[in-house]
């Protein structure tokens, strides 16, 4: 799930005006991506300094605002969306998991069995790919998966032999798979919704495209997956143990509950009290590392509040992204873009899809979350240019849900993106390992790979499916 703002209003005069019309609302977001250039060019981008990006771009423009009431008005309601104050919690719950897992030992039990089986470098990355796919396929969350599973997996993975930057995106790939094809994604949801397309036929048809974009990754990442240094057994602080893995059970309860259709709040509610059962069972936890009063002012009380501590920055990050995103949508941007493609007709079926695509991905990119863009052109742009054309409800959907899956985890204003690197740099930075740079998403193995997957369907026709119908049977339970 990720974090999304409400549609742009319907009026013809947006309740947000700027100095310049349109031209003067891009500005914002254009300061915040140079300021995003000008971080990491200059190596030394971090979440907080990313804060000072969003905050500029958010003065920039209430500056450069007609209406300064209703710009601030929108830059508030856009923080106070309800899915995104729904996936901050996730943050949260998800921070606190991935830190019970850590200090469980699970880093520590991974590190054994690549050691001990031989599964190291590249072979080890591909494994990081599946753990976070199947993770993030059971709980429908991107965020949540790179919360969760980046402070576990990027140390094994490097300390393995792992290429950092390959180990990074092996966790944000696997973790773009899950949103584009888990039932309980948002995205996977509104682009159902508003193609009037059965849950149970969106899912069997994506499933293909969704995993021979996994398949190419898994080629990539094994590839080019490897090549760093495997860690001296002898050198570390203490050997490697196996019972760390043990650490793995609620790893496999929260992809259980997920499945069974639990919230995703819940789930990891029953991973962390799993955890903390089992670590404490093992002695692999002590009760005074979950919690405990601190021997002076201001020291933490425990793993819990570093858990929440380890994604403070992030979400105050997205935080800021949601509001500069409400105020994109109140200006009218997105509606005058969206009539200037809808004058565009298509001619033929192709070229239909490829459109349905193109706004998927164009859209995406300066909203900074997904389910955003399948909300403005699903009903006014797919679903009726793709009835004009047969195609059926769950390939409309499909094409939308796809298109929006790639870019989306490629740029670093993207908060699925924001998110990860964050977590990276917190655990690289415990552990005295690498960051790679947060540019390095624009090599997202299965992100290009599902980009090319779908536009290879649209032209050949491969996957396509027609209906003189739309499906009337779609009921989202959440």
């Amino acid at each position: 799930m990720n974090a999304h703002t409400k549609p742009p209003p319907s009026t013809n005069h947006p309740p947000v005006r700027m100095v310049g019309g349109l031209a003067g609302a891009m500005v914002p977001p254009l300061v915040f991506i140079a300021v995003l250039f000008w971080l990491s060019a200059a190596e030394r981008a971090s979440i907080s300094g990313f804060w000072v990006g969003g905050l500029a771009a958010i003065v920039v423009g209430l500056l450069l605002a007609r209406t300064k009431r209703e710009y601030a008005e929108s830059v508030v309601s856009g923080v106070a969306d309800r899915t995104g104050a729904v996936i901050i919690i996730a943050f949260i719950f998800a921070g606190i998991f991935g830190t019970f897992m850590s200090s469980g030992g699970l880093v520590d039990g991974l590190l054994w069995l690549g050691l001990s089986t031989g599964i190291q470098g590249a072979a080890f990355t591909t494994f990081v790919f599946v753990l976070a796919a199947t993770f993030s396929l059971g709980i429908g969350s991107s965020v949540g998966t790179v919360t969760a599973l980046v402070p576990v997996l990027y140390p094994a993975a490097v300390f393995l032999g792992a290429d950092p930057v390959m180990a990074g995106l092996a966790i944000l790939g696997g973790a773009a798979f899950g949103d584009n094809l888990a039932p309980i994604s948002d995205t996977t949801i509104t682009s159902a919704y508003t193609q009037g397309a059965t849950m149970g036929a969106v899912v069997r048809r994506r499933a293909p495209l969704a995993l021979v974009a996994a398949a190419v990754s898994l080629v990539v990442l094994l590839v080019f997956g490897g090549g760093g240094e495997v860690a001296d057994a002898s050198t570390l602080e203490s050997p490697p143990s196996p019972l760390g893995l043990l650490m793995m059970i609620p790893f496999a309860i929260v992809i259980i509950l997920a499945v069974m259709g639990r919230h995703i709040i819940e789930t990891l509610v029953w991973g962390s009290i799993a955890s903390i059962i089992i670590g404490l069972a093992t002695g692999l936890l002590r009760i005074g590392e979950i919690f405990s009063v601190p021997a002076e002012r201001g020291g933490s009380t425990g793993l819990i509040e570093d858990g929440i501590a380890g994604v403070a920055g992030p979400v105050i990050l997205v935080l800021v992204v949601l509001g500069m995103t409400q105020v994109l949508a109140d200006t009218g941007v997105m509606t005058r873009l969206l009539g200037v493609l809808q004058k565009k007709a298509a001619k033929g079926v192709r070229s239909a899809e490829l459109l349905i695509i193109g706004t998927g991905v164009l859209f995406t990119i300066p909203l900074g979350a997904n389910a955003p863009a399948i909300l403005m052109i699903g009903p006014t742009i797919a679903r009726p240019l793709g009835k004009a054309y047969g195609l059926a409800p769950e390939r409309r959907a499909n094409l939308l849900d796809c298109s929006v899956c790639t870019v989306f985890y490629m740029l670093p204003w993207h908060n699925a993106v924001i998110v990860w690197y964050g977590m990276l740099i917190a655990t690289a930075t415990e552990h005295g390992l690498i960051t790679p740079s947060i540019w390095s998403a624009l090599m997202n193995p299965y992100a290009w790979a599902l980009l090319a997957t779908i536009i290879f369907s649209a032209v050949t026709g491969w996957n396509r499916t027609y209906s003189d119908t739309d499906a009337v049977d779609f009921a989202p339970n959440r």
